[in-house]
Parts: C-alpha cells; structure tokens; sequence
C-alpha cells in the first residue's frame, strides 16, 4: 500500500490541532517524509505490524507527539536562559519512536536513538540523513553496554520494558535529578508496585491521541536517592 501524502497530511493536521500543536509547514513536512521512509522500510525489516500509512499517522506519529506540551513545559521550567540543548536519549527506540518525531519538533535538542538492532538503526541513520536532522545520534547498543561521555536529561522509552527494567537499566544514562519519560498504555499500577523503592512518581498524565481509542499514559519518574 502506497502512501496517500494528501490524506496523511490531512490526518497529521487535523491531529495536531486536536492537540494544540502548532508545527511549522517544513516540520510536518520532514514528519510525513520520516513516514514514508518508515512506510518503505516497513516493509522488508518489519519495524511496525501496522501496515496503513494512514494508521501510522496516528499510532506512531500522533502518538509521539503528544509528548510535546509536555516537553515544552520541562524545557521552560528546567532551562530558563541556559544556552545547553536539551540533551534526550530513546531507548529500545524501534523505529525511531517517539524519538524522532521529537527530534524534528525540537530542533535544539539532543536526541539519541538508542537500540540493539542493527537494520533498525541503519533504518534511522540512513533517515535521519538523508531529512538532514543533525541533531539526532544513532547508536547501535545494548543500553547497558552505551556509556556516552555526557549524560542525559531525559531517558525516553515507549513500550520497550518494565518500568523496573528500564529505571535498572538506564540510570548509567541520567544527569543528577535527570528524568525516565516511560509511553505506557493501561496505568501501570503493578509495574509502578515493583519498582517504588527505587523510584520517585514525579507525574502521571493519561494522554489523549487524536484517532486512537486505546488506554495511553506517560509517566514521568525520577531515582530515588541511594
């Protein structure tokens, strides 16, 4: 099934403004052509069992960007003047989400994709590439085997583990106060259970994604003092 840019793009605006996101006509652009790019090598290392572009619109794409509001208002609040880029890291970041999505919506920030499979981050290097995105890094790692040189003010993950193993895993990754940015369907009550020794609940928010039905939550947690 070939990319319908007409309906896509429709999809994408309507979404958007469902979502109070307004986004220059050259990021919808790049986020529709990352789409396509996604749509394409979909189809021979099977980075999504969605198959409709038209669905990815809103499973994948839509769904990223509702994390947007939020991380304006982390940027505002934790930046003030500072000149430093919002530094992010995706981890088990699939095909790039939510992590590229942002990176196009952020230009000033950091972002790295992080995952362990090799044609998936070919796919996002290659992408990234070509839509000329220099602000994202791709890495090729295990994230316990990455130990970047500077760390991270937010470690994002959507669906990739347990809350306990992502907070276990990734906190090699985090600044002092850093933050774990973890895209969960159902609230996570059991989950939320086996980690609380080891971490703070900073916030919950139940997100709404235009076009989608389905249970969404981020929840926003940071380490606990050993």
């Amino acid at each position: 099934m070939a990319i319908d840019e007409t309906a896509c793009r429709q999809l994408l605006f309507d979404g958007l403004s469902k979502i109070d996101i307004e986004l220059s006509e050259n990021q919808q652009n790049l986020l529709l052509a990352y789409l396509e790019a996604f749509h394409k090598w979909n189809k021979a290392i099977n980075l999504s069992a969605i198959r409709d572009p038209k669905e990815m619109v809103s499973r994948h794409l839509l769904d990223s960007l509702v994390l947007v509001p939020y991380l304006r208002d982390y940027i505002d609040s934790t930046k003030g003047n500072s000149t430093k880029p919002l530094r992010l890291i995706d981890v088990g970041t699939g095909g790039g989400l939510p992590g590229f999505p942002l990176a196009i919506c952020f230009p000033d920030a950091q972002v790295t994709l992080l995952d362990s499979n090799g044609k998936k981050t070919r796919f996002l290097f290659q992408t990234a590439l070509k839509l000329k995105l220099l602000n994202i890094q791709v890495e090729n790692k295990r994230v316990e085997a990455f130990h970047p040189e500077e760390k991270f003010d937010i470690v994002t993950s959507r669906a990739f583990a347990s809350l306990f193993d992502m907070v276990a895993g990734a906190a090699h990754l985090l600044i002092p106060n850093g933050q774990y940015w973890a895209m969960k369907g159902q609230y996570p009550e059991a989950e939320l259970k086996q980690c609380s020794s080891k971490v703070n609940v900073i916030a919950t928010h139940k997100l709404q994604v235009p076009q989608c039905n389905e249970e969404r939550h981020l929840m926003v947690l940071s380490s606990l003092d050993e």
